[in-house]
């Protein structure tokens, strides 16, 4: 595996990922349109934001994407390709995504967790400290909030 950072003509790509990986979930597909704006990953989104792909065999597996704020970083994006999933991707996304964040300068690291990605997050060292409300289609469901010192 390798790590890299994306370029402008991998956005699409990295929708067609964050999109495959969110479905991965059985959510309804009204959800997953109503989230396309926020699983969209944009030619200018990856010029602003730390943005890095896992490639294995030339295949691009997952990416991560990281917000820095001084010393406060918000990991924005990381998705695993779903014929990538459970083989240790994530967590080397996560790793390289808290190295982007240190070498930034920040000290924290902040998550908002889908509620199937919580324990993922928890595995990596992060810590819950609260939830924020995310109804959908009158479903009452919270979003995990974890932040990880660097």
């Amino acid at each position: 595996m390798n790590i890299r950072r994306a370029r402008a003509a991998d956005a699409e790509t990295l929708t067609q990922i964050a999109v495959a990986a969110k479905r991965q979930w059985q959510y309804p597909e009204s959800w997953i349109l109503a989230w396309l704006d926020v699983l969209t990953i944009t030619p200018e989104y990856i010029a602003e934001h730390p943005t890095y792909l896992a490639e294995v065999e030339n295949d691009i597996a997952g990416f991560h994407a990281v917000q820095i704020d001084g010393d406060k970083a918000v990991l924005d994006h990381l998705w695993v390709r779903p014929a990538f999933m459970r083989q240790g991707i994530g967590g080397a996304l996560f790793r390289h995504a808290e190295g982007v964040a240190r070498a930034a300068g920040a000290t924290r690291l902040r998550i908002t967790s889908d509620p199937h990605a919580a324990p993922f997050y928890s595995h990596m060292g992060a810590t819950q400290h609260g939830q924020k409300p995310a109804p959908m289609d009158g479903v009452i469901r919270f979003l995990a909030l974890f932040e990880k010192a660097l």
